[in-house]
């Protein structure tokens, strides 16, 4: 038995070290990463849809419901102001799983996604009203990406660019609470409803900038971007001591 035991004991200890150096490596599920990506998902959405055209960036569902009613009304001049958008954001999702295959070298893969976005954003914040078009099937695009890349916080299924799945889980969560009264699903369906405040923030923050720079507010989900691509090297650097800690007793 006592056999049995240590093999045991070994097996588990591997899974245990095995799984510390999987977080390790993932640079996508802290609290603050999460929060800056929601607040520029909602700045986006804002901008898109006040700025743009009304057009969403992120909500797909909405530009496919609008897709639908233009059809069947007969504006064809208005279907590929929601058609576009669609397609990018497929693409968008598209191109974020090409850079998880391809490019897993140097930065989390991750990174190179923001830094798209980035690119992308910079890009639409230069075209004029008349490229409306255009700039919304970039943004979602940009969207696209962060909606594949973003897909879980403390191993559980959220979204920073849209509510709804959110919301649920948020929900689901809460109900849970009241029944088992247990403090993880309070802390849990907090977790969600504040992602979702945040996402609100953006925006929030979206239309007031609007009001004040133009086309060129796309700028803010820049620079918030920016700092989800400096949070993940340190959050990265976190997860990689704590591997090497772990690790460490084996190695003596």
């Amino acid at each position: 038995m006592t056999v049995v035991a240590s093999f045991l004991f070994v097996v588990r200890e591997r899974e245990r070290m095995k799984l510390l150096r999987k977080r390790a490596s993932q640079t996508s599920e802290s609290v603050w990463l999460a929060l800056v990506l929601a607040c520029s998902g909602g700045l986006m959405d804002a901008y898109s849809f006040l700025g743009r055209g009304k057009v969403f960036a992120n909500a797909q569902t909405g530009n496919l419901l609008l897709l639908g009613v233009n059809i069947s009304e007969g504006n064809w001049d208005s279907v590929n102001h929601y058609l576009f958008p669609v397609i990018g954001f497929a693409l968008g999702c598209a191109l974020a799983h090409e850079i998880k295959l391809h490019l897993s070298h140097g930065m989390h893969w991750r990174q190179y996604v923001v830094a798209c976005e980035v690119i992308l954003l910079g890009v639409v914040a230069c075209m004029p009203e008349a490229s409306n078009l255009v700039a919304n099937s970039l943004t979602s695009l940009a969207c696209g990406m962060q909606v594949q890349a973003f897909r879980k916080l403390h191993g559980r299924p959220f979204a920073t660019t849209m509510c709804i799945g959110n919301l649920r889980s948020g929900t689901q969560a809460l109900v849970s609470y009241i029944h088992g009264g247990v403090r993880r699903d309070l802390r849990t369906a907090f977790l969600y409803y504040v992602v979702i405040a945040t996402f609100v923030l953006g925006a929030i923050l979206g239309n007031f900038l609007l009001s004040t720079f133009s086309l060129r507010a796309i700028l803010a989900s820049c620079v918030l971007l920016l700092v989800a691509f400096v949070l993940m090297f340190e959050d990265r650097e976190k997860r990689q001591r704590l591997a090497d800690q772990v690790d460490s007793p084996s190695r003596k």
